[in-house]
């Protein structure tokens, strides 16, 4: 399994659409939190170790309505 974390910048006023959009739609995303700073969403996705993340970002996040930037994490290790 891998985790990544994707930091998103949306259209004004769209942020809560979009992660609405993709906590309802994309499979793959876990967690959306809203966040302070240059981006506005923080999503979390959990991938299968097959699964190519850059198709997953281009084709399942990228193409979300009123996005307009991404950019994605990948992790190493988690600690608990």
């Amino acid at each position: 399994m891998q985790t990544i974390f994707i930091l998103v910048k949306c259209e004004l006023g769209k942020a809560y659409v979009v992660a609405n959009e993709a906590v309802e739609n994309v499979e793959k995303v876990s967690e959306v939190y809203s966040i302070s700073g240059k981006y506005d969403l923080m999503m979390k996705c959990y991938l299968s170790e097959d699964q190519d993340i850059g198709h997953f970002v281009n084709e399942q996040i990228q193409t979300l309505p009123h996005i307009k930037d991404t950019f994605t994490m990948i992790t190493f290790k988690a600690f608990a």
